[in-house]
């Protein structure tokens, strides 16, 4: 349970951080950098592993390059269904996908 708050609160500041750092990325207040960690943690969870065996002959023939549109969907997908936050380009949602998933990578690196 404590790992799970400590990814959340991780996510939140990668949150946050990007929204400071990244032109086109906008988030409204913490709240929102809250849910937003949220609804991505779930659609990393449950929407991106059925996208990606879905989209296996289109990642076998761009030697995987794309996952990485893949990624700029979920961002996407989260700005539609949360209000506050939204990604006006495609850059900054492929920064902020590549963010999250190093520093949760690394956060289970360390807790698991």
């Amino acid at each position: 349970m404590t790992s799970l708050i400590i990814r959340l609160i991780i996510s939140t500041v990668v949150v946050i951080v990007s929204s400071r750092v990244l032109q086109g990325f906008y988030v409204d207040t913490l709240t929102t950098s809250v849910i937003v960690a949220i609804v991505m943690g779930l659609l990393n969870t449950f929407v991106k592993p059925v996208l990606q065996f879905l989209s296996i002959p289109i990642t076998i023939l761009t030697l995987g390059l794309f996952y990485f549109i893949i990624n700029i969907a979920l961002v996407y997908l989260c700005a539609y269904l949360v209000d506050g936050f939204s990604v006006s380009s495609a850059i900054a949602a492929l920064l902020f996908s590549i963010g999250l998933s190093l520093t949760q990578w690394i956060a289970g690196w360390f807790l698991d």
